[in-house]
């Protein structure tokens, strides 16, 4: 069944940024958080989609990875999860950012879909996420440019200024924010706001203007890369004011209601999971990524007793790591059903799930070790001649960030680096 999508749109409200836009100082993670953008209509031909999953806490090796590569490789145990789609998937090893040691053992997840190094030490400032590369040239053609989704309130998604992209959480908003049509009264006021919006842009800009003949040279500079923004804002805005009066898709489905029970962690990631299926499927965006956050908490599965945090550091522990198992089984079963929602839909003639390339992994390799390098990662549908296995040296990396580059590529980004690339593509891994 497919549940409401929820559009997630940055989590900042259009209130939150007109009193953010009060003074000449405007903050620009506000603006970038906030850029509203419509969708133009589901197209004659088949859009390509991307849709990037991190979870967090990693997943146990062993578990997940064969003994040898290729297309005929042997089942582990969550491998087994995925059977039904072999043929749709296929499971990189080897691969990993360079110089992701961070301030903490899971700053990692900061340049999950960035590459930057040394995330969270003195100095550091992030780069721009793969996901918003790809909504900056596409972004415009879907009544939201992007979705950045969330268990905790934290995003994978970084705008080009190196700000992070809250997270959405509630399905519940998401639904409404995509489907539910405003009133007369409510389109009107909204209009309003945006016209009142433009109004401060136009002050702030008078005022940059006059504030650059004060400054000196590198000054400038970073004021002109400010502006730039705003102008971009700016334009985004006038965009906006003529999709206000335009109807929203209708998808014949009851708003969810979201899941009360933070601890129920796989029932909340499945109902995102089916807010995502919505919002590709009504072509509302074509580009979302979803946080998987772990907890520091029992989650709600039979058979769990020990915090999940807790469980990932099993230390090789057995019956640590027998607990997390039943864990991870329910992530890759979440994941499995996932993508028999993508492949059960048609359009024109292929299904979502052949045009939508998904990203699964985590930004650890060992969970229980904080080791960042040898990250598990599944690349599904997409179009690719998926390979079942590509095992690639576990001591000298591959770039992860070299799989951005085709990814991007296949969305319309002109590009031949991105991040720490060394490379356009992934070794036995190729277009169909």
């Amino acid at each position: 069944m497919q549940m409401p999508h929820l559009a997630t749109r940055p989590a900042l409200s259009r209130r939150h940024f007109l009193r953010g836009t009060g003074g000449a100082i405007l903050g620009l993670p506000l603006l970038e958080a906030m850029r509203p953008a419509f969708s133009r209509g589901t197209p004659a031909n088949s859009p390509k989609r991307f849709v990037a999953m991190c979870a967090t806490l990693g997943f146990h090796g062993p578990h997940l990875f064969p003994t040898s590569p290729g297309k005929d490789y042997e089942m582990t145990p969550y491998l087994e999860r995925l059977s039904a789609y072999r043929d749709d998937f296929t499971l990189m090893s080897g691969l990993s950012h360079p110089d992701q040691q961070g301030n903490n053992g899971h700053a990692s997840e900061m340049s999950w879909l960035t590459s930057a190094r040394r995330p969270g030490l003195a100095g550091f400032k992030n780069t721009i996420s793969l996901d918003q590369l790809i909504a900056t040239e596409i972004g415009n053609r879907t009544r939201y440019p992007f979705l950045a989704l969330s268990t905790s309130g934290r995003s994978m998604s970084w705008t080009a200024n190196g700000v992070e992209i809250p997270g959405e959480t509630s399905p519940a908003k998401l639904f409404k924010t995509l489907f539910i049509q405003g009133t007369e009264k409510e389109m009107a006021a909204e209009m309003k706001s945006f016209q009142r919006g433009r109004s401060i842009l136009d002050t702030v800009l008078g005022e940059a203007k006059s504030l650059g003949k004060e400054l000196g040279e590198r000054d400038r500079g970073k004021l002109d890369e400010y502006l730039s923004s705003v102008r971009d804002l700016e334009l985004r805005l006038r965009e906006s004011e003529g999709w206000i009066q335009k109807p929203k898709p209708q998808i014949g489905v009851e708003p969810p209601k979201d899941i009360e029970d933070k601890n129920d962690a796989i029932a909340r990631q499945r109902l995102m999971n089916d807010m995502i299926v919505l919002a590709l499927s009504s072509d509302s965006t074509r580009t979302v990524t979803f946080q998987l956050a772990g907890m520091n908490a029992v989650p709600k599965i039979p058979g769990v007793k020990t915090d999940w945090h807790n469980l990932s550091h099993h230390g090789k522990d057995p019956s640590k790591i027998d607990e997390l198992k039943i864990i991870e089984d329910a992530e890759f079963d979440v994941f499995a059903e996932f993508l028999g929602k993508l492949k059960a839909i048609e359009e024109n003639g292929k299904t979502l799930l052949d045009q939508t390339a998904v990203l699964f992994g985590s930004n650890l390799g060992n969970a229980s070790s904080h080791d960042w390098r040898n990250l598990p990662v599944i690349l599904a549908g997409g179009g690719f001649k998926h390979q079942g296995y590509l095992a690639h040296d576990e001591k000298d990396n591959t770039p992860f960030a070299n799989l951005f580059v085709p990814l991007a590529q296949r969305m319309g980004v002109k590009i031949d680096t991105f991040g720490s690339s060394s490379g356009t593509g992934i070794k036995g891994l190729e277009e169909a």
